[in-house]
């Protein structure tokens, strides 16, 4: 009886090891960025995921029947992700030529099976540079506007635009010409808090990581932004908190600080997502109207929110605020695609218009809106009414003009001699029409 006993123990146990030998999992890769290409040496980021971790990573790099490990590493880690950071080209591989190649990257279980997981991914070699050269125009800035620079790449490229600071744009093809037409332009904005001494570079990168850059004519006018308190009251903050976090947990002051920034950052990065919608042609026709209505505020005011005498917050407010009557006509500044018509976050009720080549108008706050997503809008069309939703405290429209996505100010538009002088005398007479 005793022997039985053991002997089906002992088969329980080896089942059970079968078991996890034969079904246990695989770790997951994935790259952390695509890879389309590689070049002389391209930076290439891989994620590991395993409950029990791994206990070896590799690379390689595979053409014409010959092949080179690029990146090994041996660690065991008992981390459930990872990622594996390499370089991967023609200085890790120099049989290397242009063309077809595979990438082959594996990761070994940390268990008893140490079970390998392998992706191969199909990517070209680049090892021909992009080339750019920048229109010779004198480009006249002012901090906080924006401007427009005609670019003509060459060699190996996927990309090009303009890097300000930390900031980056692209191009488009010239009016009239192929989607990827080598001759393109750029507009490109000089944000408010970038200094009037930086200096803009053109770039040109193609899917190997390879980018060139070079300079232009620029000369920057340096402004001068504004500053202003805002008294806040309980009735005002809990007219905000109320409205825009309703579920909330924590004091008056606590939730609307953090309203202000958190929500504020999250609506800044959905307005950058929406400069993909726009169109390759110029929808606008003439100089910008702008909003009818007294202005309350500028085009980056520092505004400091003061409650009970005490500073609790501080912001940068990028357009215009305008007041004129209670619930009066909003109207577009121009004509456009409206590719926004909904609640967003601090600017409540909210309508953005592509204009086309990355230009958008927002107006925000108002308490009704009277067009939808997709519509086609007229200059002057009426496209709501104005209203105190979001974070404001009175009735009156937020008006903001964007440039691939960043805040621009937006008196420039309103300018039908600047527009001709720094936009269309640039990318063709019949550009606008």
């Amino acid at each position: 009886m005793f022997n039985r006993i053991l002997a089906a123990l002992a088969a329980l146990l080896i089942a059970g090891f079968l078991l996890f030998w034969f079904t246990g999992k695989k770790a997951e890769i994935k790259f952390a960025k695509p890879v389309a290409a590689i070049g002389t040496s391209t930076t290439i980021s891989v994620q590991t995921d395993d409950p029990v971790g791994v206990k070896g990573f590799s690379a390689s790099v595979e053409q014409n029947g010959q092949s080179q490990t690029v990146y090994e590493d041996k660690t065991v880690t008992a981390q459930k992700t990872m990622i594996y950071t390499f370089s991967a080209g023609k200085k890790q591989a120099t049989f290397l030529k242009e063309g077809p190649a595979k990438l082959t990257v594996k990761a070994k279980t940390n268990d008893l099976r140490g079970a390998t997981t392998t992706l191969t991914q199909d990517v070209q070699v680049v090892l021909r540079p992009p080339t750019i050269v920048v229109d010779s125009k004198q480009h006249y800035i002012n901090q906080g506007g924006m401007e427009l620079v005609v670019l003509d790449v060459g060699g190996n490229w996927t990309d090009a635009g303009v890097h300000i600071a930390n900031y980056t744009v692209g191009s488009f093809p010239m009016p009239g010409e192929p989607e990827k037409s080598a001759h393109r332009f750029s507009m490109f904005p000089f944000p408010w808090n970038v200094g009037a001494d930086t200096t803009p570079l053109a770039y040109a990168s193609n899917g190997a990581g390879t980018e060139v850059t070079t300079t232009f004519w620029t000369k920057v006018f340096p402004k001068s932004f504004r500053s202003s308190d805002i008294n806040v009251t309980d009735k005002e903050l809990t007219k905000v908190v109320g409205e825009l976090d309703p579920d909330g947990t924590g004091s008056l002051v606590e939730r609307f600080v953090k309203l202000n920034k958190e929500m504020r950052q999250a609506n800044t990065q959905q307005i950058y997502e929406l400069r993909k919608k726009t169109e390759n042609k110029i929808l606008w026709s003439g100089p910008f109207i702008p909003v009818k209505g007294a202005r309350e505020s500028y085009f980056a005011d520092r505004r400091s929110y003061i409650y009970n005498g005490k500073k609790i917050d501080e912001q940068v407010h990028l357009g215009y605020d305008l007041a004129q009557t209670t619930n009066m006509p909003v109207k577009a500044a121009n004509s456009g695609r409206v590719v926004w018509a909904d609640r967003l976050g601090i600017y409540g009720n909210c309508v953005i218009i592509d204009h086309g080549y990355s230009l958008q108008s927002l107006y925000g706050h108002m308490s009704r809106l009277i067009v939808k997503e997709g519509d086609m809008i007229q200059k002057e069309q009426q496209i709501g009414i104005s209203g105190a939703t979001g974070m404001a405290f009175g009735d009156h429209v937020h008006f903001s003009m964007l440039i691939d996505g960043y805040q621009v100010d937006p008196k420039e538009w309103w300018d039908e001699h600047w527009i001709h002088d720094r936009i269309l005398s640039k990318i063709g007479p019949d550009a606008g029409k």
